[in-house]
C-alpha cells in the first residue's frame, strides 16, 4: 500500500483485507468486480445483471464497489463508473478520511483511477502530456503496470 498523495493510498486486495478492512477513518474504492461487486449484489452469472440499478457501481457508506474488470479494450470501461470513483475519492478526502483505491493485484485499475484523481484534483502530476503524467505517476507508484484498456481509457479521456 503506497501513499501517492496525503491520505490517498493505492494498493491491492491483500492491502485492503490485511490493513484496512474494519479500520475506522478509512474509505475504500474496490476497483475490481471480483469479489466485492459480485458479492455485494449477489449475482452468480458471469456478469452483473445489466438492468440492475447498481450495475456499474454501488456505494455503501465509506465503500465504493465498482463493476470493473481489467480489459484490453477501453470501450468496456464506462466513463460514468470512473467519474463516480473520482467523485467518491474527492468527497471522502475532503471529509478527512484516508482513502484506499485498490484492485486485485494493485497494478492497473486501482492505480489508474488514482492517477485520474490526481490529474483532476491536484497539481502532483504534469498535465503536459499523458506520457509525462504516466512517468511521474510511475515514480509515485512503481507497481503501476496499466493494461491496454486502462492506457486506452486514459488516452481517450486525456482532455476531460
Amino acid at each position: 500500500m503506497t501513499e501517492v498523495f496525503p491520505c490517498l493510498f493505492v494498493g491491492h486486495q491483500g492491502d485492503y483485507e490485511c490493513h484496512v478492512a474494519g479500520q475506522r477513518g478509512w474509505a475504500v474504492v474496490h476497483a475490481c468486480k471480483e469479489p466485492y461487486h459480485r458479492r455485494l449484489l449477489g449475482y452468480t452469472t458471469k456478469g452483473a445483471p445489466k438492468g440492475h440499478p447498481e450495475y456499474l457501481y454501488a456505494v455503501r457508506g465509506d465503500r465504493l464497489y465498482l463493476n470493473l474488470v481489467d480489459v484490453a479494450d477501453p470501450a468496456y470501461i464506462q466513463k460514468e463508473l470512473v467519474e463516480a470513483a473520482i467523485g467518491f475519492i474527492h468527497e471522502k478526502l475532503t471529509a478527512g478520511r484516508k482513502v484506499l483505491v485498490h484492485c486485485n493485484q494493485g497494478e492497473s485499475r486501482g492505480p489508474g483511477i488514482a492517477l485520474l484523481y490526481l490529474l483532476r484534483h491536484t497539481r502532483v502530476l504534469p498535465k503536459t502530456s499523458l506520457a509525462d503524467a504516466l512517468g511521474t505517476f510511475q515514480r509515485l507508484y512503481p507497481a503501476f503496470r496499466p493494461s491496454p484498456g486502462i492506457v486506452g481509457y486514459l488516452a481517450a479521456h486525456w482532455d476531460d
